[in-house]
């Protein structure tokens, strides 16, 4: 069983930065464990630019971005293991015995639990690794036809747009000639571009709600720039065709999102892309018995990403969908760095010192064993009302939080000169002014320490609660 300081799944553009920083922080016995046949993971095929205006300075496309994180791993021999999948993630918990105090007031300390990976692959079959701390970088899933009930038969020709990006991108193969888009995710409004730059005709981007889902960037980019309609408040009611595609139904749905009868329009089409949404990869973190958030369907974590497994981080897509790849290094960034700061504080400063006598003088050993336990200081909920969905992280640890914490969040709905009102314990902090918000874009509020530690002596009041919401702008 080999065993590793930091084992990180998935080989994207968050785990690739989350290792290089873990790296940086001073943990260098590092493993990367991806299960396709190169590591940069969804940014392969992501040939279109506009990433790293953030990270870089400079727009650059995926695979150019990918690449840089790249170099930086291989520059810091950082090992990777491809074509890989991870199996399972466990908790081993080591026998503890009762602490005993010698005569000269010593104590052992308790032992720390050690995550167990199982993963295979078709080198070294399968095979166990242990880590003292894991970071899931395991990003994003498509939703498939299937979680949409669409009735009609199921012929050739029906593909979700990452699908076609691939296809089209990195196997050089056409799905079709006339496109229908249902759903206007990024993904979506890009493929549209891209299928109409390769000849294609790209008839109609139809969207369930009653706002598109992507960046507005990309609406006036892929869409207005090339004339392809995109029609709010459609969806597809029915698919013709049994062995390929041959048109598709859209009708108009009411605010319950129902077909409206009498607004149906048949349009020819031999290929139906499906942008619908994206679905964090958690079958390992909840079989690992992760709590997860409802409305992301992603791990919920404190302010030092850590989910309730300690020891366990989660960073990019797979704890939230992002919109922006420069937010998703930003966040795996600080995921690695946390994690190289638990491994150093819960093994490296105590597990060293016992390494001969095994034991520590009687103060120490209790602050090593507290330290292995959750903290004594009860974690401030962060609550999305108002028209915010949910942030990110979900909980902050006031004494474990960095000067400054970025949280972030989507709301439910387009809002227009508004504000994000932030509270404590119910009464206003501050307010931020947004002349427009929507869903497709990611929103975010920094809160610092030192306001939040002054308001709490301020009122001499312990901080219950931390309130995001979205208000009218009233001035």
């Amino acid at each position: 069983m080999t065993e590793y300081d930091l084992i990180i799944i998935g080989g994207g553009p968050a785990g690739l930065a989350a290792a290089v920083s873990a790296f940086d922080n001073g943990v260098k016995n590092i493993l990367i464990l991806e299960r396709d046949q190169e590591p940069g993971g969804i940014l392969n095929q992501c040939i279109h630019n506009g990433f790293g205006l953030h990270t870089f300075k400079e727009e650059l496309t995926g695979p150019e971005y990918a690449d840089r994180f790249i170099r930086q791993v291989k520059e810091r021999n950082i090992p990777y293991k491809l074509n890989t999948m991870v199996l399972d993630i466990s908790v081993q918990e080591p026998e503890i015995t009762a602490a005993s105090e010698t005569s000269d007031g010593r104590k052992t300390i308790k032992p720390m639990p050690v995550k167990t990976v199982t993963a295979m692959n078709r080198t070294d079959g399968l095979t166990v690794f242990r880590a003292k701390a894991v970071i899931l970088a395991m990003g994003c899933r498509e939703r498939p036809r299937g979680a949409l009930n669409i009735p009609g038969y199921r012929p050739a020709g029906i593909y979700s747009a990452g699908t076609a990006q691939r296809l089209v991108n990195m196997e050089g193969f056409m799905p079709g000639r006339e496109i229908v888009i249902l759903g206007s995710g990024d993904i979506g409004l890009i493929m549209a571009r891209r299928m109409t730059l390769e000849g294609a005709k790209v008839k109609v981007v139809a969207e369930l709600m009653p706002y598109s889902g992507g960046l507005q960037r990309n609406i006036v980019q892929c869409l207005e720039d090339f004339g392809i309609p995109l029609k709010l408040s459609h969806t597809v009611v029915d698919i013709d065709g049994k062995e390929r595609v041959k048109g598709v139904t859209l009708a108009q749905v009411d605010e319950n999102r129902r077909p409206i009868p009498g607004t149906e329009e048949y349009i020819p089409c031999d290929t139906l892309l499906l942008s619908v949404g994206l679905i964090p990869e958690n079958e390992l973190s909840a079989r690992l018995g992760v709590q997860m958030s409802s409305v992301t369907n992603g791990p919920s974590v404190n302010e030092s990403l850590e989910t309730s497994v300690p020891g366990v981080f989660a960073c990019g897509n797979v704890l939230h969908v992002h919109d922006l790849v420069d937010y998703v290094s930003q966040e795996a960034a600080n995921a690695g760095r946390y994690a190289a700061e638990y491994i150093q504080t819960k093994y490296t400063q105590y597990t060293q010192q016992t390494q001969h006598s095994g034991c520590l003088p009687a103060d120490t050993a209790q602050t090593a064993c507290e330290s292995d336990s959750v903290p004594s200081e009860s974690a401030v909920p962060i609550l999305a009302r108002g028209g915010v969905r949910y942030t990110v992280p979900q909980t902050i640890r006031l004494s474990h939080m960095d000067d400054s914490l970025t949280v972030r969040f989507r709301v439910g709905a387009v809002y227009r000169n508004c504000r994000i009102g932030i509270y404590l314990n119910d009464k206003p902090l501050r307010s931020i002014r947004r002349p427009k918000m929507a869903p497709g874009e990611m929103e975010q509020v920094i809160l610092k320490k030192e306001e939040l530690c002054s308001e709490e002596s301020k009122t001499g009041t312990p901080i219950s609660s931390i309130t995001i919401q979205v208000e009218p702008d009233e001035g």
